[in-house]
């Protein structure tokens, strides 16, 4: 059998994916509140590709396995983390070129996990091909192996061919233009082909059925020595390719006619065998000619000179029959069994998921959407009882209420306002508010300086693009970096408004506290300076201690705890509630290929949601007529009160207290919730910050590229020969004619940019998703998930466009602040 031909790899470069795959997996996928560790995971990962990248030098089988691994473990990452989103500047050299006098070879590096895909992919149709070509033909082990390679990579040059452009979305390297992968998917068909011609001869199967074969051979190779002979594609070849494919159509050709002439000897048919057997000895000296080997299929054509020296003896001595035409031969017929085989779902035997436990990126947009929803409800529910809680507590320390019921029997204190006070001192009193402020101002500015150097990267970033791309002009091709950080610099403005807002929150929370210093002041102290600080309440409280008045409005403020107690159950129960959409989702994906997540969201939100949401409006209207009840007891117990000069002034500081009170546990609370806001934002800033900083170091590794392709373009410049003296030039004065002026020289090459860029060193060309329309070629950016206990400090949304294959960002869990991100806080609640 004459040489098989194995398609050369495509060299990779070592590259770090261990810390851009973190970066995505812990923005996408982790939130404060859950955070997603995969160290162990993407570590494997990074192994496995290290093996798998380097052993396709091993031309063994074994090494296939490796690959395969590698490419199933990328298949399953890129369903479950956009492809786009991934900023690995992976590189890999064209595997026809070799380089020139002036070192490197052709590269082209894209960050996304659907080049790397392609480029692994190409990999394995190329050691396909070169442990098929390395089998033994003696045994069927070897030929079965081989056939079955070789139709294996013809299916995935075919693969290739189609989804190339539309996975990496710019011109390829040679190797992986689709005309080049169509004409490898041919090669490769042909060769699968010849191998099935070999195995029909080593099991010495019918002649007719070897003619067959090889006439479909012959066919085969004919359309591979056309397409190879493409202006485009012929300078990509080994010198032998080209002559070794011409040689196999000739050969196959007349391997058709030796086979055949056979058949015409079985049949008794003399002259048609003698002429095929003397096209088939032209055929064999023109494959030896055409591949300039003069021992190709010499076996063959031996054995066809000596069948055709008997034939002749025997058609001279006994037959006598004319020879036909060659040209007035029956045709041969063809056998097809070489096919191209579709890629399979799975290459390797034994796939084990490293990422198992990350959901499909369809499933993850349905979960985000679902979160958004189940927030809102939320939120809005949340909202519903806080407010109502706080303007029931308004109403009744503006009628001084329980204080006022307590406060009937003499100038003690009321018990009621014995036990706020210690809650307060318990709580820290004013001095823990105090400090509580103070970290307010350092928090705010960590998130600030994030925000600031991350804006100085991406903008340091675009004035280098710039600079290049005025320094080169047209030959600066890369897209420029306003196009790439369009949705970056959109989320940075929406954090730095977030940022904004959460800096006029901090001053509602100081004016509030400033306003309620002196009653919470008060309340730090003890009973006895409490005491002393209160007026007195006169005489005349005793007339109404056991009026009717004083007996319903005690039984009213019993049912006020009773309702607040049922608030923070029904609170607890809305936070704690808790739906599996994850098992539904991929459920309906296994089942249908598709979710429906709105319609599952709604009827799951329902199910849940619905009767809590029953009880939130139960409790509003108990307090509407529980309000009107408190008023009018309230207004004949004001009746029955005598001393009233003495009593209003006792009863001004009451309310003054109670209020106090309220604002202590309100910003005590909002304090640390919106501590814990400022250390939540943190996460969420470094990670979008580790997100620029991977970008800029794939656009770095991006422009070292180029501007090392233009210097080598500017070096192989070759400049034509310098035109003669025109014969009107000037003389000088001594009567000789002066040289033109040389031509200036050519533009500054890339060495005359800056050797160090105003921008860290981090990854390069944001890559383009799969399907993105010429219109709108560019990725879009899915920044981290906002923390579950998100506050409204800020009062605007967060961004509301698509985040590549993911939604937009979910409304953040109600953390409690009494108003929703997109209202005005009430005019006495600054949270």
């Amino acid at each position: 059998m004459a040489e098989l031909l194995a398609v050369p790899l495509k060299k990779p470069s070592d590259v770090d994916i261990v810390k851009p795959l973190k970066n995505l997996i812990s923005s996408s996928y982790s939130t404060a509140d859950k955070p997603y560790d995969y160290s162990e995971a993407i570590n494997e990962f990074n192994k496995l590709r290290t093996n798998a990248v380097w052993r396709v030098y091993e031309k063994y089988e074994s090494s296939l396995e490796i690959v395969y691994s590698y490419y199933d473990q990328l298949c399953g990452l890129e369903g479950k983390i956009p492809s786009h989103e991934v900023q690995i500047p992976f590189k890999w050299k064209d595997a026809f070129d070799k380089g020139s006098i002036f070192g490197g070879k052709i590269s082209l590096t894209i960050s996304s996990l659907a080049y790397e895909k392609v480029c692994v992919l190409f990999n394995i149709a190329a050691l396909q091909s070169s442990v098929a070509a390395a089998q033994s033909i003696e045994n069927d082990d070897g030929l079965k192996l081989a056939a079955r390679l070789f139709q294996q990579a013809a299916g995935i040059f075919s693969h290739l061919k189609g989804t190339v452009m539309l996975a990496i979305q710019q011109d390829p390297t040679q190797d992986l233009n689709p005309e080049t992968l169509g004409a490898l998917s041919a090669l490769m068909l042909a060769q699968g082909q010849e191998i099935f011609v070999q195995k029909a001869i080593h099991d010495k199967m019918k002649d007719a059925v070897i003619a067959k074969l090889s006439s479909q051979c012959e066919e085969l190779y004919v359309e591979v020595l056309k397409l190879f002979q493409k202006e485009l594609l012929r300078p990509l070849w080994d010198k032998e390719w080209i002559p070794t494919v011409a040689g196999k159509q000739a050969a196959y050709h007349g391997l058709t006619e030796y086979y055949q002439s056979l058949v015409s000897k079985a049949d008794k048919n003399v002259g048609e065998e003698i002429a095929r057997l003397e096209h088939a000895l032209e055929l064999f000296k023109a494959a030896q000619q055409r591949s300039g080997k003069p021992s190709y299929f010499q076996d063959y054509a031996n054995k066809a000179q000596r069948n055709l020296t008997e034939a002749k003896k025997d058609n001279d001595f006994i037959y006598h029959e004319r020879i036909p035409d060659v040209k007035n031969l029956p045709s041969v017929g063809k056998a097809m069994l070489a096919k191209t085989l579709p890629v399979p779902e799975r290459l390797s035997q034994n796939f084990k998921d490293l990422f198992e436990e990350l959901v499909p990126v369809a499933v993850h947009q349905a979960m985000a959407a679902f979160d958004v929803r189940k927030t809102e409800i939320l939120n809005t529910e949340i909202m519903k009882l806080r407010e109502s809680t706080q303007l029931l507590n308004s109403v009744l320390a503006s009628l001084n209420l329980p204080a006022a019921l307590e406060d009937t029997s003499g100038n003690s204190l009321p018990q009621s306002l014995v036990d706020k006070a210690s809650s307060v001192r318990d709580n820290g009193g004013i001095k823990e508010l105090e400090r509580m402020i103070q970290e307010l101002p350092d928090l705010l500015q960590r998130n600030k300086d994030i925000l600031d150097e991350t804006e100085r990267m991406v903008r340091d970033e675009k004035e280098s693009d710039d600079q290049l791309r005025e320094q080169f002009k047209e030959r600066w091709t890369r897209t420029p970096s306003d196009k790439l950080t369009e949705t970056f610099r959109a989320n940075m403005a929406k954090y730095r408004e977030i940022i904004n807002n959460a800096t006029q929150a901090d001053k509602v929370v100081r004016d509030k506290f400033e306003s309620h210093r002196r009653g919470m002041e008060l309340l730090t102290k003890g009973p006895d300076e409490i005491l002393a600080v209160l007026p007195s309440a006169g005489s005349g409280g005793s007339n109404v201690k056991n009026s009717s008045a004083v007996f319903q409005l005690r039984k009213l403020m019993e049912d006020v705890e009773t309702i607040k107690a049922e608030r923070d159950t029904i609170e607890c129960e809305l936070k704690s509630a808790t739906v599996d959409m994850k098992s539904k989702f991929l459920n309906a994906l296994a089942q249908d290929g598709a979710i429906s997540e709105h319609a599952m969201s709604v009827e799951s939100l329902g199910v849940v949601y619905g009767p809590l949401q029953r009880q939130v409006k139960e409790s509003l209207q108990k307090q509407e007529a529980l309000v009107a009840d408190i008023q009018i007891q309230n207004t004949e117990f004001c009746k029955e009160k005598s001393g009233a000069g003495a009593a209003s002034h006792r009863e001004a500081v009451l309310k003054e207290l109670a209020a106090a009170y309220d604002a202590f546990s309100e910003l005590k609370d909002n304090l640390s919730e919106g501590a814990k806001f400022y250390n939540d934002l943190t996460q969420i800033l470094v990670a979008f910050q580790n997100k620029i900083s991977d970008y800029c170091f794939a656009r770095k590794t991006e422009k070292e590229e180029l501007m090392k392709d233009l210097t080598q373009s500017i070096g192989r410049q070759t400049f034509g020969a310098t035109p003669a003296i025109p014969g009107h030039h000037a003389t000088t004065q001594e009567g000789k004619k002066e040289p033109p002026p040389r031509p200036p020289p050519p533009t500054a090459t890339p060495s005359s940019a800056p050797s160090t860029l105003p921008y860290p060193a981090y990854p390069q060309r944001m890559p383009v998703p799969y399907g993105a329309t010429p219109a709108a070629p560019y990725p879009t950016y899915m920044p981290p998930l906002l923390p579950t206990s998100y506050n409204p400090y800020a009062a605007a949304p967060y961004p509301q466009q698509g985040y590549g294959a993911f939604p937009a960002y979910p409304q953040p869990p109600y953390s409690g602040y009494p108003y929703p991100p997109q209202q005005q806080p009430p005019q006495n609640h600054p949270w």
